[in-house]
This record gives structure tokens, sequence and C-alpha cells, in this order.
């Protein structure tokens, strides 16, 4: 990681959420944070793009968990890191109760101080080298690029220059997740990696600890 995202620690728990304005995909836009703002708690979930294997699987849990955190008073917003066009396309055939913004530059993703690692080359072998099992449906962890492969086989996936530009313009970028108050001040946070280094890509937490922390939000400060 280079050390000027050393430097900048993510947003944590306790600090104001950074102001947003993104086009919406599912919908009349823009997305902003002042849409949620003395109305309801939010939970935004900050994807890459589309080309993302773990990132369309997630959003399909994501999606799954929507009315339980709306009846605890929590609205979900998952952010996309792709073209709007391209993201209607996709979402089109794979619909989501998600409400979904755009963002391919990933700005809320440097506004949010998500990490990017450095590729170095420890990094690049490290990942050469790690198995995992992000959703624990594999008899046994994978390859990483063997993983990846097979998901997207499975999924039908054909990948397009849009998603080729995403891949160049994003990757290695982290992921992330956020409950944020009415107040606009976040109450929870969890960083793709943060637990268990790279075994971790493409891991959500689970449901019960997503609801656990909708919960605690729900209580007075």
């Amino acid at each position: 990681m280079s050390s000027a995202s050393m430097m900048a620690m993510p947003v944590s728990p306790g600090e104001p959420a950074p102001e947003f304005e993104l086009p919406a995909v599912d919908g009349p836009g823009p997305v902003t944070l002042g849409d949620y703002r003395g109305k309801s708690n939010l939970f935004l979930a900050l994807m890459v793009g589309l080309w993302c294997p773990f990132c369309r699987r997630q959003l399909v849990q994501l999606g799954a968990m929507e009315d339980k955190l709306k009846a605890l008073g929590v609205q979900s917003l998952a952010v996309v890191a792709t073209d709007p066009v391209h993201a209607r396309v996709y979402f089109r055939f794979r619909p989501t109760k998600l409400r979904l913004a755009s963002d391919p530059a990933l700005s809320i993703h440097r506004a949010f101080r998500v990490p990017k690692p450095e590729p170095t080359p420890e990094m690049m072998q490290a990942m050469g080298e790690i198995r995992v099992n992000p959703f624990g449906d594999l008899p046994e962890p994978m390859p990483l690029q063997e993983l990846s492969a097979k998901l997207t086989a499975e999924d039908g996936y054909a990948g397009t220059p849009n998603d080729q530009a995403d891949i160049e313009r994003q990757w290695p970028q982290l992921k992330a997740l956020y409950m944020i108050d009415r107040d606009g001040i976040v109450r929870w946070v969890d960083i793709e990696c943060q637990e268990e280094g790279l075994a971790g890509i493409g891991k959500l937490p689970s449901e019960d600890v997503i609801l656990q922390a909708a919960r605690a939000m729900a209580m007075p400060h």
C-alpha cells in the first residue's frame, strides 16, 4: 500500500459520512447522502465494477437482506463502479431490491478513503498463491483466479470493453460497507480484507453481523 493511502485512514465510526452525489441506476437521480439525512438510517455498500464476480454475488446477498434492514429502519444503497447505462442493462436482466447508484471513477471510495493496495510484486505473488472460499459453498478453498473464472462461467457473464476499462481503472480497489445514522454519522464499517488479509477477498460479513450493526444503530448514542 502506498504511503499516501496508509496515512489516509478510512472513514471510521463516529466520523461524519462524506457528502456524495451520484447518478442513479434504478430510477430518478441523482442519489445523495442528503436523501437520507434526517429521514432514515443508511446501509451503504461500496462495490467495484460488474466485472468482479464476487461483487455480482454480494449484490444478490445484500438484496436478500434489504427487507430485514428496512424493518429495522435502515434503507440500503449499493454503489456499483461502472457506467450507469452498463449497470442498467445488467440489472434489467438481474433485478435487485437495492437502490443503486453508479460511480465508475470510484469518487465515493476516495471520499470514504477505502484502501486501494499497491500491486507490488510481493502482493501479486501472494494473490497467485492464496486460496479462497468467500461464500462458504466450496468443498475446499480455490486459487483466486481459478475461482473468479469459475464464477464468471457459471454466471454466463460476458465481459465488455466497458468492463475492461473499469478493471484497468479500479483494480485492486477494496470494497466496503457502512452503517450511517440519520444524522449522517458513520456508526459501523466493514472493509474487505481488514480481518483476514487476502483470504478475505470477496467475503461479506454474515447477515447476523450486518443486522446486529443495524439494530445497534437504532439505539440511542
